[in-house]
């Protein structure tokens, strides 16, 4: 039977009917009620349904989610095919823990690098034996531009063009260009380089995973390189399935 992961960020909500490994059906809207939810399950016959989210205000009433399918709130307490050895797991980011669950699905008994690349990037590796023990969180490439502009007095705003490819910028403009895009490129590579000592395949997702991409294929890492923008969908459903095993 299908299932329906949803996940529910901070700006949209991401849908998606899995049936086992594969997605037949997916829709992102800016939110998301009860009976958004039900029509959907029941349009696919979904037997289960999953629901990560980090927003406020979203009310779901999981009693009458329970009485037609079973509905699974994923939190830090979930029941999960990893281990998680992050000293706060309460603080953890869903969807990071999300994403490297759905690593360790795409590359099982695999060393995996995930660089999620949204509102802040944040860089996490699970390895061949599914033990996750941390990440790093850094300003994303939008929130960098913002940051220059609201803490100077006469740096403008910039907007992100990833068509910059230049090393040095020629006015002031592309100098924030060159140091914002650059400096996150030079950040990732540095990430990548220091987990090859582990042999470690490389997942991108999250909105700009993009930018990376292209720099990644131009590279000397390009065969280590997967951009898969379902990654935390992927989780979910994953977790969805080893639940129905461990029960």
């Amino acid at each position: 039977m299908p299932n329906l992961v949803i996940d529910a960020g901070n700006t949209t909500v991401k849908l998606a009917v899995f049936e086992q490994d594969h997605i037949v059906y997916s829709l992102t809207r800016e939110t998301i009620n009860q009976q958004d939810i039900i029509e959907v399950a029941n349009q696919h016959q979904c037997k289960s349904i999953i629901l990560s989210s980090v927003r406020e205000g979203l009310s779901i009433n999981e009693v009458e989610l329970n009485q037609n399918f079973k509905f699974i709130r994923f939190s830090s307490k979930s029941v999960i095919p990893i281990k998680n050895n992050y000293k706060s797991p309460e603080t953890l980011g869903l969807d990071r823990l999300a994403a490297v669950i759905g690593a360790n699905q795409i590359y099982k008994n695999t060393n995996v690098l995930v660089i999620d690349a949204g509102t802040c990037i944040t860089y996490d590796r699970i390895d061949e034996n599914g033990i996750y023990y941390g990440g790093s969180i850094s300003a994303g490439i939008n929130m960098r531009f913002k940051a220059m502009h609201q803490f100077t007095a006469k740096l403008p705003l910039v907007q992100f063009d990833a068509s910059f490819d230049k090393n040095y910028g020629e006015s002031s403009s592309e100098a924030i260009l060159s140091g914002v895009l650059n400096g996150v490129w030079y950040e990732a590579k540095g990430f990548v380089e220091s987990q090859q000592i582990n042999n470690c395949k490389i997942i991108l997702c999250g909105g700009d995973a993009s930018f990376f991409d292209t720099r990644f294929k131009n590279s000397i890492f390009a065969h280590l390189i997967l951009h898969e923008p379902n990654l935390v969908l992927i989780g979910l459903n994953t977790v969805v399935k080893y639940q129905h095993d461990y029960n």
